[in-house]
């Protein structure tokens, strides 16, 4: 693995986006914050990097721009159709919204069963990621987990 093999810089474009509860925020920043500390980004047939990636949600497609490290050069562009995701995104939201109410009031059993089923799902939607992505970019489980985080906020539309 390079010290090349990294994203360096992250962009979300969020202009489609009104507001977010702040649990999702907070889910948002830690997952930018851990993916700029740790990554492995490496796209086929490329090894210019480190990158800067800019993530978007264009026509039911999830893109990823990726530039340099200084954002001056484009080097590659592709995008995923979102309706892959349309399952486990909406499972996801569903177990994370009973799982921040439970925690205000349920038993601790209860808390730890959705947090396993959150976390799960979770697994789940990056390792479909990652498999969508071979062909175009290897990445990292970790990275692979923090890139579906970003997909999810990006997904929110209100």
């Amino acid at each position: 693995m390079s010290d090349k093999q990294r994203i360096v810089s992250i962009f979300l474009d969020e202009k489609s986006v009104v507001r977010r509860a702040a649990h999702v925020e907070h889910e948002r920043k830690v997952a930018v914050y851990d993916l700029l500390e740790e990554n492995y980004f490496a796209p086929v047939d490329d090894d210019a990097g480190p990158y800067t990636l800019r993530l978007s949600i264009e026509e039911n497609r999830m893109v990823f721009d990726v530039w340099d490290e200084k954002d001056s050069v484009a080097l590659i562009k592709f995008s995923l159709p979102l309706n892959t995701f349309r399952r486990i995104v909406k499972d996801y939201f569903m177990v994370c919204e009973s799982y921040f109410e439970a925690i205000k009031t349920a038993p601790p059993s209860r808390i730890e069963s959705l947090d396993m089923g959150r976390r799960g799902l979770h697994n789940e939607g990056s390792d479909i990621l990652r498999e969508r992505l071979k062909d175009k970019v290897e990445i990292d489980r970790a990275t692979a987990r923090r890139l579906f985080t970003l997909l999810c906020v990006l997904h929110i539309r209100t």
